[in-house]
């Protein structure tokens, strides 16, 4: 199969889909691969390490989608991508449909096979392609929010831990998940004062064994929330219901009673957010303010450390990239259920239930899908 790696266009978006060994991997399986010039540049490739390997460098992102037969990325297709998309190309990456209607209108109708990380599963139902990314977000959400509550970035002027004699911030964390779960290390480690909402009592014991009494666990109500959130200094968004819009948990009338210069990191903004007030934000860019509560919403959080982001991804992703090179997409996706979860859009139909509902589209199983 010919494979393109194209360079990420995302603002502030450094990682790359394919690093030089895993490019190795895939040529040593008899494929070819095409990378665009200094698409690796962000973390320290050159495209010299891809020509070592065996790689082909291209001069233009349009060069690599008319070659290749299947592109790996990392973030969303932006416009200018979706429409060099073609009918059967295959594309593997992360994708967040749910919230993103003219992302999912271009890409039915480029009638590609478009297979997102996000929804892909494994034996036991857990998210093998977005754990990585969500180990990552989880951790980096603590240092985005303690950074948020300085008074220089609009803050409340808290030192996350605060200091003998002086107590720490109030850390509540919406959600026990993996994003959640990394939260928690990184906020107890920093001797935050920290709370975990769940709704999955398993989860809550998992966690409650985990902390030892270092972090509260507590089962999420509409209560609980209001209760801890309006008590937070800072509220880490980390939800997730996979395919799906994030449920928007915390309103605009939590927003406005929330302590001033309090702060709040929306984890789940890639799916839409799960406060109200919530709208995606860039690294460049990365807060505003909302009835005095500072809002950190960055879309591509793990962005920003590119390199130990790319590694974790790449380990993930590697052997589903070889599945589908080795033996297509057809045999790859019906052989693996959990895999063939991955599938959303294909031949001009959506595939991922959870899509179809959000935008009111037809849906199609996808292995109806696949062989029509």
């Amino acid at each position: 199969m010919i494979i393109g790696v194209p360079k990420e266009i995302k603002n502030h978006e450094y990682r790359v889909g394919m690093i030089p060994a895993s490019v190795r991997e895939l040529i040593s399986h008899g494929h070819t691969v095409f990378v665009e010039t200094k698409a690796g540049s962000g973390i320290g490739f050159t495209d010299e390490d891809y020509i070592a390997v065996g790689a082909s460098i291209l001069p233009t992102a349009e060069d690599v989608f008319a070659k290749a037969e299947m592109i790996i990325k990392v973030k969303e297709p932006q416009a200018v991508e979706r429409a060099m998309l073609r009918e059967g190309q295959i594309l593997f990456t992360y994708l967040h449909l749910a919230p993103d209607l003219p992302q999912t209108k271009d890409l039915i109708k480029s009638k590609a096979v478009c297979i997102a990380y996000e929804t892909v599963t494994d034996n036991m139902g857990r998210l093998p392609l977005l754990a990585p990314m969500s180990e990552v977000a989880g951790r980096m959400s603590i240092q985005a929010g303690a950074q948020t509550l300085e008074k220089s970035n609009g803050g409340r002027g808290l030192l996350l831990g605060g200091v003998p004699g002086v107590e720490p911030a109030k850390v509540v964390i919406v959600g026990g998940g993996v994003v959640g779960a990394n939260a928690a290390r990184m906020a107890v480690g920093m001797r935050a004062d920290v709370t975990i909402l769940d709704r999955n009592i398993d989860t809550l014991r998992h966690l409650d064994e985990e902390f030892q009494g270092r972090a509260k666990v507590v089962y999420s109500t509409v209560d609980a929330i209001e209760k801890h959130v309006l008590e937070a200094d800072l509220v880490v968004g980390a939800v997730l219901i996979p395919g799906a819009a994030a449920p928007k948990l915390i309103t605009a009338e939590h927003i406005k009673r929330m302590k001033p210069g309090a702060a709040v990191v929306d984890v789940a903004i890639d799916q839409g957010g799960c406060f109200e007030t919530s709208h995606a934000t860039t690294h460049a860019d990365p807060t505003y303010i909302v009835d005095d509560v500072v809002h950190y919403c960055v879309a591509n959080m793990p962005g920003a450390v590119a390199r130990t982001s790319t590694f974790a991804l790449n380990n993930a992703t590697l052997p589903y990239i070889i599945k589908l090179a080795d033996k297509g997409y057809k045999a790859a996706l019906l052989e693996d259920k959990g895999f063939l979860g991955g599938l959303n859009v294909i031949h001009g139909k959506v595939t991922c239930k959870e899509v179809a509902e959000s935008f009111d589209l037809e849906y199609v199983a996808p292995e109806t899908a696949i062989s029509a």
